[in-house]
């Protein structure tokens, strides 16, 4: 996400020094890239904290100011039990390279509401299936303000889930993986994913 957000930054500020940051120019980024307010602000957001740093490291003598779009509202839409269940189904029917974890990393998102992160850095010494819990924060891992739940109960289907995939893992691997390989972009098995239940329905209609 980091990469993403600093293609554009370096398009529209190019070779110019950091003094042209400013609040009119940061205004202008916003016009010009022509995205969702969060996604302009996520960028600018990346563009700041590359500044601290370069101020931490002594590499500036001052931060400019980054101007930062209003932050949007967050969202309120939670998928129904039925289209949970279209997008486990398509899932579990989806390219043979992503059948294996990605329903396992949807039930996951869907019963504990773990973060993508959070969820695809799941080792398995974290799931305790005797006790029937689950720890998304890593043995020795400081916890930052995205307060990842520890040690919360694991609902019965889930660990139903949980112990079929154990048998495919190792015990100190990750739970959700690929061939035995972390998965560090869920995104195109998603998107697949999510897109073939709206495939189906168009073609029906």
């Amino acid at each position: 996400r980091i990469a993403y957000a600093i293609t554009p930054l370096i398009e529209f500020w190019g070779d110019q020094t950091v003094d042209a940051i400013t609040k009119q120019t940061c205004r202008a980024y916003t016009t010009w890239r022509k995205r969702a307010p969060g996604t302009v602000r996520r960028e600018l957001t990346t563009l700041r904290a590359a500044l601290n740093f370069a101020f931490e490291e002594g590499r500036l003598t001052r931060v400019p100011h980054v101007e930062l779009p209003e932050k949007p509202e967050g969202k309120d839409r939670w998928l129904t039990h039925h289209e949970a269940a279209r997008l486990l189904n398509a899932a579990r029917t989806g390219y043979a390279n992503v059948r294996l974890y990605l329903p396992l990393y949807i039930m996951l998102g869907l019963y504990t509401g773990a973060r993508p992160g959070a969820i695809l850095t799941l080792r398995w010494p974290q799931v305790d299936l005797d006790a029937g819990r689950i720890d998304f924060n890593p043995i020795g891992t400081r916890r930052t303000t995205k307060r990842r739940v520890k040690g919360q109960p694991i609902p019965r289907r889930l660990l139903t889930f949980l112990r079929l995939a154990k048998r495919r893992g190792t015990d100190l691997g990750y739970v959700v993986h690929d061939g035995g390989a972390r998965i560090k972009d869920i995104g195109r098995g998603w998107a697949a994913a999510a897109d073939k239940p709206r495939h189906r329905r168009t073609g029906g209609a």
